[in-house]
């Protein structure tokens, strides 16, 4: 192959690329999004996945389903990213008081150090609150751990998701509710004198 066909034949499959870029970009975005919390971390891996498509098409490997393709390798780098994170535990989740003061569920808990009764109670509580937050729906537990554990704006977590601020309300309205009827036996189990 002579030069200027080469470079005639590079040109075209940039533009190729370009053109699939364009057209996946939000559609991407949108499904990594939806499955990973951090906007910085989604971000990322939209990024990872198109270096991956021009690498693929800079080796001339065949892909014969682009949009297939980019979603399997996004699925692919979306596990890699939870299997590298340690998973934050509950514990570790900081809430706003009335006073504007950031205390930890950590600081609301009973103490480790005050004896095998009060470590016990404290991981109780911590597995029931980690149960009842994995058993609401993805959406509404997003909300409620954004809104409610990290004290993000709706308005925020709007223009981030390009879900309505409403419907924001609504989800963490529902997860609430669910949360309290989930968790009222334990809570009576502990308050009682």
């Amino acid at each position: 192959m002579d030069e200027p066909s080469s470079i005639t034949a590079m040109t075209e499959q940039d533009r190729q690329i370009s053109k699939i870029v364009a057209e996946e970009r939000s559609r991407l975005r949108n499904f990594i999004r939806r499955r990973v919390p951090d906007p910085s971390d989604a971000e990322d891996i939209v990024q990872e996945v198109f270096y991956e498509l021009v690498e693929a098409n800079s080796l001339l490997m065949p892909i014969e389903h682009v949009t297939g393709w980019l979603f399997r390798v996004a699925r692919n780098r979306i596990t890699d990213l939870f299997r590298k994170k340690k998973p934050e535990t509950f514990a570790d989740r900081a809430i706003e008081n009335e006073n504007g003061e950031l205390l930890r569920i950590e600081d609301l808990l009973p103490s480790p150090d005050a004896g095998p009764e009060a470590l016990y109670v404290r991981n109780v509580l911590l597995d029931e609150l980690e149960s009842a937050l994995d058993e609401l729906p993805d959406e509404q537990r997003e909300v409620f751990v954004a809104h409610g554990l990290e004290g993000r704006s709706f308005k925020e977590l709007s223009e981030e998701s390009g879900v309505n601020v409403n419907t924001l309300l609504s989800r963490k309205r529902y997860a609430v509710l669910y949360l309290r009827e989930r968790l009222q036996s334990i809570h009576d189990e502990f308050t009682k004198k």
